[in-house]
């Protein structure tokens, strides 16, 4: 697999937290740190109805900390409970402006016994970031989560 080595890391990291807090800070800063193409990582937590914005790094969104399921790229990974990639966000509907210079994202759903717990969701101001090797590597990790929830 591409990134394995990454992979490994992060599996170092999430398995020596003590909390599953800490798990999810210590893969976004290290998502950010490791990946020039992440402009912008974030996890959101499914808490009834709505997705909210957890640990994240990179610009403080000025709105949207809070997604309603349904609406947006985020809220459709939570209805489908698979992976979004969007590869030109301008030329897709859904997607909830946040910041200007974003051009594609991925979302990625954090699935524990077959519940949405929440997402993994990354901006990059590239067009077509996001490639089938990140999709896998970013599943893998949030398998890893999923183990600490």
């Amino acid at each position: 697999m591409k990134y394995q080595r990454e992979l490994d890391e992060i599996t170092q990291l999430v398995r020596a937290a003590q909390r599953s807090e800490d798990a999810q800070s210590r893969t976004v800063i290290y998502l950010k740190q490791h990946f020039n193409h992440y402009n912008w990582v974030g996890i959101f937590r499914l808490q009834g109805k709505e997705l909210v914005l957890g640990p994240f790094q990179g610009q403080t969104p000025a709105k949207f900390s809070r997604i309603a399921v349904g609406q947006g790229i985020c809220g459709t990974a939570a209805v489908t409970m698979r992976t979004e990639v969007v590869p030109d966000v301008e030329a897709d509907a859904r997607y909830l402006l946040c910041f200007a210079e974003t051009r594609s994202e991925i979302v990625v759903p954090i699935i524990r016994d077959g519940r949405l717990w929440g997402e993994i969701a990354i901006d990059s101001n590239q067009p077509d970031a996001f490639t089938a090797d990140d999709a896998r590597f970013l599943e893998a990790v949030a398998g890893l989560l999923a183990e600490r929830v």
